[in-house]
């Protein structure tokens, strides 16, 4: 829109910005709207049913217990021995089948309990490496027996078979409440 002509006899060149702001306001309210905000998922752990009666405290046989701790340096205690978390996956599967019927490993799959303790001061990247590779280690297991049994990889079989895989290698992941910063070796 023209305006009036000026004091010198010229048209001024203005235009008329007026519903610029409110172009602009529908324009944020609608990508507000249609845009979708990519959520952490964090890690995905199923915790036990709250109960409030005491827990059951049984003496565990030591020989079914992996004890890992991750100290504030970010180091590996994997049974009282160091470890470094590449070669915790495969120290954790021959803990967990007991290929050779060794004394100090597990008596079977369904008994081993691997229990998992960090320090304050744990990187978290170190954390989730540690919690990888363990969860890594019962996953390969239940491929392996898949492979074994049914010919074909534990995530094709249909959920009955992966329950029976389940209830022979179980996950069990016992993480203990992470120590005060620097407590741990």
């Amino acid at each position: 829109m023209l305006k009036k002509k000026g004091s010198k006899g010229r048209q001024s060149n203005e235009i008329n910005a007026g519903s610029m702001a409110d172009i602009a306001f529908l324009l944020l309210i609608f990508f507000l709207v249609t845009t979708q905000i990519a959520e952490d998922k964090g890690v995905l752990t199923v915790l036990p049913p709250w109960s409030d009666d005491e827990p059951d405290i049984t003496k565990l046989n030591e020989r079914n217990v992996y004890a890992v701790l991750v100290n504030a340096n970010n180091e590996l205690l994997v049974r009282n021995e160091p470890m470094s978390a590449r070669d915790l996956r495969k120290n954790a599967k021959e803990f967990i089948s007991n290929p050779e019927n060794r004394p100090d490993y597990a008596e079977k799959p369904e008994k081993a309990i691997i229990s998992l303790k960090n320090d304050r001061g744990t990187k978290y990247e170190t954390y989730i490496e540690v919690l990888n590779e363990l969860k890594g280690a019962y996953n390969e297991l239940r491929n392996e027996m898949s492979e074994r049994n049914h010919g074909k990889p534990y995530e094709f079989l249909d959920k009955v078979d992966q329950r029976v895989i389940r209830n022979k290698i179980p996950l069990i992941i016992s993480e203990a409440e992470p120590t005060a910063f620097g407590e741990e070796g």
